[in-house]
């Protein structure tokens, strides 16, 4: 391996640790406020969660359609600027960038704001998701500026403001959303809608503490007053071309991005009509349905699609990097690494959490009702086709292959539409998530082929490598279902209690399964390199 591959891998698993313990600590907390939160809300939990769910799923595209490609957009065009050493062309970038995002925050927080009432009609959640889908566009306000700030430090490599910023955002927001919950439901007026209205508002608070983690770090690293002061070199610099091309950039990431997003919205605006076309549920029963497949399943498969999001941005600066160096026997090796990380924790996780589907639903949900657990363990497992659209899209786009990208998402948005009333007819509340794992699974076939033809990685490698992480999976998957046996012997996951004492037990000997098997058999050494062989030697592995 030559001393800059070595730099690179050693480059991209730093970053990787970063954008992974922060993305997992962010979803964590995420998924983890959820378990007192239901439980405040009492009786009204589960439509809760569905008004909760349709706010965040609005402001979601919003901040797409606002920002979505901008962090990897701006990490693009740092990365190809600071490799020719055109550094003040990155600082004219941000400065251009940073006036721009502000004017497109005021722009799209008062659009949200405004349009609410007509976004609350079409999910089919009445008169009380419209507060709290204003509620939401304070946070719209703020994020452009943020993303671009975020893309910013990504470019240069140093994802450490990055990640504490996402931690500082996520904490913060659900101390507010914890603390206004339990004073609402708890102390106060009892009213959910009260409630959720604060719940989602803890978003704004959030990213304003996010903020001043990343003007923290832009002062400390002596890059706030190089933003903000023009040199001399800079007049001849076209900030508006920079701009411009820039935004072209972002826009197929803001459009490919979107996918995951846009197929939730298209369920939340299809599901409740469609069910009223051919059954007699309640706008009640549709919300609660509505939850079981969409809103609990979401807070837990996107911890699981955080890292695989950290794994896919991590590698394109570096992707881009060698791109324009006409180095693609080194964005290829890029990419088998990218892909390695992703499906060596994405498909053992993925099939842990379908093991122990009832007993990590009970912790955060309760006993599960009715279709509840069938819906959430069809949701888990989708989570490894979201998980690899989620990697593939930047990936195709840090080749330049941008117009390909868009059109490979056009072709799995035709797939949803089409399948989408076929299907909830047919299979009710199970039909909207088998029409967005078919309609995602045409996008990623065709991305991953393009992607192989330009860097004509070896296809083979990573067949071997997705079928050894399929053994060491059944592997450990036997290890678990005979220990989850023995405990069933003991007690059963039928309370909040007893189901953490399942997870914590046979998930950690699945892990530590899992994990020594890997090193064991030298797996993880083709991804972390040094870092395997410290491991083995502080777990005793020989």
């Amino acid at each position: 391996m030559s001393q800059e591959s070595s730099n690179q891998q050693s480059q991209m698993l730093r970053g990787t640790v970063w954008m992974t313990a922060s993305n997992f600590i962010s979803r964590l907390l995420g998924a983890a406020y959820i378990i007192p939160w239901y439980i405040w809300m009492g009786q009204h939990a589960a439509e809760a969660n569905g008004l909760f769910t349709m706010g965040y799923n609005i402001y979601a595209w919003f901040l797409l359609i606002s920002t979505a490609g901008v962090p990897v957009a701006v990490a693009k065009q740092v990365a190809k600027f600071n490799t020719k050493n055109q550094e003040e062309h990155s600082f004219a970038l941000i400065r251009g960038f940073l006036k721009f995002m502000l004017v497109l925050g005021v722009v799209f927080g008062l659009v949200m704001y405004l349009l609410s009432p007509l976004f609350a009609t079409l999910s089919g959640g009445g008169r009380d998701l419209i507060p709290i889908m204003q509620s939401l566009s304070w946070a719209v306000l703020v994020f452009p500026s943020m993303s671009v700030i975020r893309g910013f430090f990504q470019g240069y490599n140093n994802l450490k403001p990055y990640a504490l910023s996402q931690i500082a955002e996520q904490v913060i927001r659900v101390i507010w959303m914890l603390l206004t919950t339990f004073m609402i439901m708890q102390m106060g007026s009892k009213n959910y809608v009260d409630a959720v209205t604060q719940s989602t508002f803890a978003a704004f608070v959030g990213m304003v503490a996010s903020m001043a983690v990343l003007l923290y770090f832009l002062w400390k690293t002596r890059l706030l007053s190089a933003i903000f002061k023009k040199s001399e070199i800079e007049e001849s610099i076209d900030t508006r071309t920079l701009l411009i091309d820039t935004i072209r950039e972002a826009i197929p990431f803001i459009i490919t991005g979107s996918a995951i997003q846009l197929f939730q919205i298209l369920d939340q605006m299809t599901y409740s009509h469609v069910m009223s076309w051919f059954t007699n549920y309640s706008r009640s029963e549709l919300l609660i349905q509505f939850s079981y497949f969409s809103a609990n399943p979401n807070k837990i498969t996107m911890i699981l699609i955080a890292v695989a999001t950290s794994i896919g941005g991590v590698g394109i600066p570096l992707l881009t990097e060698n791109y324009i160096k006409g180095d693609l026997r080194a964005a290829g090796k890029l990419v088998l690494d990218n892909l390695t990380m992703l499906l060596a924790f994405l498909i053992p996780a993925t099939l842990g959490a379908v093991v122990l589907a009832k007993p990590l639903y009970t912790v955060f949900y309760g006993i599960p009702e009715g279709q509840a657990l069938g819906l959430f363990i069809l949701a888990m497992l989708q989570t490894i086709i979201l998980g690899l659209y989620t990697v593939l899209s930047p990936m195709i786009q840090a080749l330049f292959q941008n117009r390909k990208a868009i059109t490979y998402f056009l072709y799995g948005v035709v797939v949803k539409v089409v399948l989408q009333i076929p299907f909830i007819y047919f299979f009710k509340s199970y039909g909207p998530l088998l029409a967005t794992s078919l309609g995602l699974l045409v996008p990623i076939y065709l991305m991953y082929k393009e992607i192989q033809t330009i860097t004509s990685f070896n296809r083979k490698i990573v067949l071997k490598r997705v079928l050894l992480t399929f053994i060491l999976s059944l592997v450990m998957l036997v290890g678990v279902l005979l220990l989850q046996g023995l405990l069933g012997l003991v007690m059963q996951p039928t309370s909040r209690l007893t189901s953490i004492v399942f997870l914590v037990v046979i998930g950690g000997i699945g892990i530590v399964v899992y994990g020594g098997l890997g090193l064991k058999l030298r797996f993880f050494d083709r991804f972390i390199g040094q870092q395997a062989a410290s491991l083995r030697k502080k777990c005793h592995i020989s």
